[in-house]
């Protein structure tokens, strides 16, 4: 530094005149791959890439990142305003950004654009389904089977996802060594909540053997690329549920279903959190002292209720 000063030059100054050589764009590409892609999951990953792709404009990318204020962010916010849970979501993702800006000497400490933005309020929604809507939509799978408008890995796994209450994406890259029919286990070694097991009743294990399996490929739910999983249920899933009458119903709903039916069963809450995996710390933690026999039960009796009002289809 005592060489710059006596060579004539300001080190302040030069600092200065890097940072804002850099745009907002290119510390983005870089901050996806030297935060991002090295330090988080795949799912958000492609979560902040979408985020960046659809709703960060060219024209706040292209500017240099010392110029991005407050307002910048906050226009950005208002303009989502149509759909809040995804601008919060982008905000908090930016926010972040922004940190790792400041911690890269790219912006001041302290100059995080997005602090003081206030959230949209988010309306949790909370859709389940009865019995007789299972039975509709069983009825609808059954038709899709045997018309095959849609192929035997699809609709396993809708049917996976009512009976297990897994999220879509264990599902989806689950593969046959994660399968252990002994101990009626599915053991994910990483899950959103990390390392996982979903306890198999009955209906789910008979489901389970019945899956078509392809040779070269582990996974359980094949896609149309050879060796690969199925990466799209959306297209089937809403072709089965218009056919069921549920065109409000997502694939996440069936997770819901699958937790209610253990709420309205008397089954209690902690045993419910338990079967579906949820990371609340405060929930959690109430996990630790049950055994694998109690959530078993409470899988089976799950299981049991919903095969009973699937089979109420008339057919």
């Amino acid at each position: 530094m005592l060489g710059e000063v006596a060579a004539g030059r300001d080190p302040a100054e030069d600092r200065d005149k890097a940072r804002i050589s850099k745009t907002m764009g290119d510390l983005l590409d870089q901050f996806i791959d030297e935060h991002v892609v090295a330090k988080l999951k795949k799912n958000t990953i492609g979560a902040h890439k979408s985020s960046i792709n659809l709703h960060v404009p060219q024209k706040l990318k292209n500017r240099f990142i010392i110029e991005i204020s407050r307002r910048d962010m906050s226009n950005l916010h208002n303009k989502m305003q149509d759909t809040p849970s995804q601008a919060n979501r982008t905000i908090a993702m930016l926010s972040k950004f922004f940190n790792w800006c400041e911690q890269n000497g790219h912006r001041d400490n302290g100059s995080n654009p997005c602090r003081h933005i206030k959230r949209y309020k988010e309306h949790k929604r909370e859709r389940f389904l009865s019995p007789e809507e299972l039975s509709r939509l069983s009825r609808a799978l059954k038709d899709a089977e045997k018309e095959q408008t849609a192929t035997p890995w699809s609709i396993a796994a809708i049917r996976l996802l009512i009976f297990t209450g897994a999220r879509l994406n264990e599902i989806l890259t689950l593969k046959w060594e994660y399968v252990d029919f002994d101990l009626k286990q599915i053991r994910l070694p990483d899950s959103k909540t990390g390392r996982k097991s979903i306890y198999l009743n009955d209906p789910a294990l008979d489901l389970l053997a019945g899956v078509p399996r392809t040779e070269g490929n582990p996974f359980v739910i094949c896609g149309a690329r050879k060796g690969r999983n199925l990466v799209n249920l959306q297209k089937p899933w809403r072709r089965i549920r218009s056919a069921a009458g549920l065109d409000d119903v997502r694939l996440h709903d069936l997770r819901h279903t699958f937790a209610s039916f253990g709420a309205i069963g008397g089954i209690s809450l902690p045993i419910i959190g338990g079967l579906v995996g949820h990371s609340q710390p405060g929930t959690t933690a109430r996990y630790a002292h049950l055994s694998n026999d109690p959530l078993m039960a409470a899988s089976n009796a799950i299981g049991s209720e919903i095969a009973k009002a699937m089979r109420q289809d008339g057919k």
